[in-house]
């Protein structure tokens, strides 16, 4: 009979069952060529006689084996069966020992989906703890970066496990993303507020990177570091401007002084030259005081050596009055005269109170000392000669020559004025 044929008559006619030559053989023949185990077969027609005639011949049949194999199985496993049975009658094989096989061959079958059954509670528990990891995971990320909500997190667990899984994965990978630039953007504030701590305290060691706490990483926490860092980066401003202060108050004390002032600067501090950037200059502790106390070093100078050039200077105009000494001699020396009643702040000029110019002024009044002492020994042994010759005159005996003798004495120690 024709497969197609057959099938219509199935569905569509269930009298006609009665007048054709249909048998439960020619079913499970037809179901095989169809793909379909011979219950799905029936079903799919949906013919009710066909049903009740399957009915009578279960009924007929004990051996539940072969009607679960005949009706409920996949067309290839009756096919084996048929096979099993060929073989059977071929050999000559008992009931008994039928019956013991089938038994050996369903438990063998339940064995396997037992296994199977284990395996996918197995996968079941795996996958649950997989998600129970991933549930912890990301209440991990969130609570270290600080996150009471994340966007894209599911609002409610429903779905099969895998679905959830699915779900949660990719929120998991973008917090991760988030918690290593969180981490970076620590990192980098750290670095630079351990760099500014060490440029304060002037050490020069080498440091590693910073260790980031991963346990918090909110952003309360790195406002935090960088309302410390914008602190430091004050405090290094203010100490920078400072250093600059101080070494332009060296630089102006050198120039008026006739001082080097790269090897008085460079002596606090290599860094403090001028070939060095300004954001390189030390701010440390021990520079600023150093760079105070030679500046406090530079003034007191300055003091001291105004007032010996102060002292000379009188001094020349001293001599120069007393010898009638020229303008035009006088003049050689008006840089030295200049700041006769200066204060030290008013003296500003590079090189005012330089030392060979001290030096240079000592050698003028020493000069103008020894000719003003070799003038007054002219004029003291012309008064001795005539006070000589009056003695003479008078028939009075002298001793000319300790006289003489005492008055160059006097004129040298410089116990005598001038006159």
């Amino acid at each position: 009979m024709n497969n197609k044929r057959l099938v219509q008559i199935l569905q569509n006619h269930d009298s006609l069952l009665e007048k054709m030559d249909v048998t439960i053989c020619d079913i499970l023949r037809l179901s095989r060529e169809v793909g379909l185990s011979g219950f799905c077969f029936i079903r799919k027609t949906g013919n009710r006689l066909l049903m009740r005639l399957v009915s009578r011949f279960c009924s007929c049949i004990n051996n539940e084996w072969v009607l679960k194999i005949l009706f409920l199985e996949k067309p290839l496993a009756g096919s084996l069966l048929q096979q099993l049975q060929q073989i059977w009658d071929e050999v000559g094989e008992s009931d008994e020992e039928r019956d013991k096989m089938l038994l050996q061959l369903e438990q063998e079958c339940l064995d396997v989906y037992k296994r199977k059954v284990d395996q996918a509670a197995k996968s079941r528990a795996h996958l649950l703890q997989a998600l129970a990891d991933a549930n912890i995971e990301l209440s991990s990320l969130m609570s270290a970066l600080g996150e009471k909500t994340f966007v894209g997190i599911p609002e409610k667990t429903s779905g099969t496990i895998k679905e959830q899984l699915a779900a949660i994965a990719p929120v998991i990978e973008q917090l991760w993303k988030q918690k290593e630039e969180r981490i970076k953007d620590f990192s980098d504030v750290q670095s630079q507020i351990q760099k500014i701590c060490g440029e304060i305290s002037g050490s020069n060691e080498q440091v590693g990177s910073p260790v980031v706490d991963e346990a918090d990483l909110s952003l309360k926490k790195l406002d935090e570091f960088q309302s410390q860092l914008q602190e430091l980066q004050k405090e290094k401003s203010d100490r920078l401007h400072k250093v600059l202060e101080f070494v332009s108050t060296v630089h102006d004390l050198c120039a008026v002084l006739g001082m080097d002032f790269f090897s008085t600067v460079t002596e606090v501090h290599p860094s403090l030259n001028d070939s060095t950037g300004v954001q390189s200059k030390s701010i440390s502790n021990d520079t600023l005081s150093r760079l105070a106390k030679t500046v406090l070093a530079l003034k007191e100078d300055k003091k001291q050596r105004l007032h010996k050039l102060q002292e000379l200077a009188t001094q020349l105009i001293d001599l120069w009055n007393l010898m009638d000494t020229p303008q035009e001699e006088r003049s050689l020396f008006d840089h030295v005269t200049c700041n006769i009643s200066a204060s030290v702040d008013e003296v500003t000029i590079p090189g005012a109170l330089a030392l060979d110019l001290i030096e240079q002024a000592e050698v003028e009044v020493e000069r103008l000392d020894q000719l003003k002492a070799s003038r007054m020994k002219e004029i003291a042994f012309k008064k001795q000669g005539e006070l000589e010759e009056i003695f003479a005159g008078a028939h009075i005996e002298i001793d000319p020559e300790a006289a003489r003798e005492k008055i160059m004495a006097l004129i040298d120690s410089g116990n005598v004025r001038a006159f």
